[in-house]
């Protein structure tokens, strides 16, 4: 594709993130939204459409945003693939193992098409950082990480579809806690053992409204997190520590302006281990939230540069959707919460999740 042609952009959804992806590629020269989806018609100064499959029809588009609500999410890829639309999809990744392999399996027979899922964390200027300061080998390797991501939701949450499973496929964890198993993955790559609790003892959904898990990998790296709609605070908390030091990062600049502010906070040991005192720490704050832009720019620089994705793939996605059916699956077996346990190996017949899994081996070696 020329460099120097504007693309033509469909938003599918255009509740809360289907505004923020069109006020991004509104500052951009070399993309323009053209098609609109909604449920609601509203004015929004392009053409528009209550069907979203008359939206990813329209040939004069180049690539679509699908910004729906999850069980929405797995058809409108596939479909939008199969139409030669490169395709970005808010996460989650569909709500299982089987539905990444579905789009997987459409993203290989569509090789000329890019997919990206949308986990921005990972574009936050602490976060980059902190990966930076990883890989330079100076702090040593990751021991151990702690992640606790929460907020505080009114009866209005009742009404929404995210407090659905047949819409949401999971409740806090597959809402928010996914963002924060993304970083894990990001700095410690996998995981392959987990424990986990899961409740829904505040808000009585079929959903949960508490997960705490603990993630274990082959290098012997723990990760822990908990995530939770009974904080009744919004908070954002990821700690990192390593053999010669720990970066911790508080608050996180969103959309929502209710986390705080985002400081990154890093200490070098100063001392030989097993004492590893540290003197003195560094402290970054953060003000400018260029995470959607840049995930927007990434995007957009492969399909005209007919480059590699490289945050938000299927593998990460397929990376991600596992640790979650394992967490759901133990999660609700430890609580016996036997009314919402249809995640995960209970969502699908047992031969299906069976082949999954093994497929999922596959695809993660290839």
């Amino acid at each position: 594709m020329g460099s120097g042609r504007v693309l033509n952009v469909g938003i599918i959804g255009y509740g809360k993130m289907g505004r923020i992806r069109k006020r991004v590629i509104d500052e951009r020269d070399d993309c323009r939204v053209t098609w609109i989806c909604d449920p609601i018609p509203s004015p929004v100064g392009c053409e528009f459409t209550t069907d979203p499959y008359e939206l990813v029809r329209q040939s004069s588009l180049d690539a679509i945003f699908v910004c729906t609500p999850n069980h929405m999410i797995k058809d409108l890829v596939i479909y939008g693939l199969d139409m030669g639309k490169h395709v970005f999809a808010e996460k989650p990744p569909g709500t299982s193992i089987v539905q990444v392999l579905d789009m997987m399996a459409a993203e290989k027979r569509n090789p000329g098409m890019k997919l990206k899922f949308g986990f921005n964390h990972r574009y936050h200027g602490s976060m980059i950082e902190a990966k930076r300061r990883i890989e330079s080998g100076e702090y040593g390797k990751i021991l151990w990480m702690r992640g606790r991501y929460g907020k505080s939701v009114d009866h209005d949450f009742l009404e929404n579809w995210r407090s659905q499973k047949k819409y949401a496929g999971g409740g806090i964890l597959m809402d928010q806690g996914i963002h924060m198993l993304d970083l894990f993955l990001h700095f410690c790559d996998d995981f392959e053992e987990v424990k986990s609790f899961c409740s829904n003892l505040y808000w009585n959904l079929d959903v949960e409204d508490n997960t705490f898990a603990i993630l274990k990998n082959s290098r012997g790296q723990v990760a822990s997190i908990h995530s939770t709609m009974t904080q009744w605070r919004h908070l954002f908390s990821l700690e990192i520590f390593l053999e010669r030091g720990y970066m911790v990062i508080n608050g996180i600049l969103s959309a929502s302006g209710k986390y705080g502010t985002e400081e990154l906070t890093i200490a070098l040991n100063r001392a030989i281990a097993p004492e590893a005192r540290h003197t003195r720490e560094e402290r970054y704050i953060y003000e400018i939230d260029a995470s959607w832009s840049d995930e927007i720019e990434e995007f957009m620089n492969a399909i005209k540069a007919d480059s590699e994705i490289i945050v938000g793939t299927t593998k990460d996605a397929l990376k991600l959707m596992r640790i979650i059916e394992k967490i759901y699956e133990d999660g609700f077996e430890q609580t016996g919460s036997h009314g919402t346990r249809s995640y995960g190996k209970q969502a699908c017949a047992e031969e299906e999740y069976a082949a999954a899994i093994g497929a999922t081996s596959d695809f993660l070696r290839d």
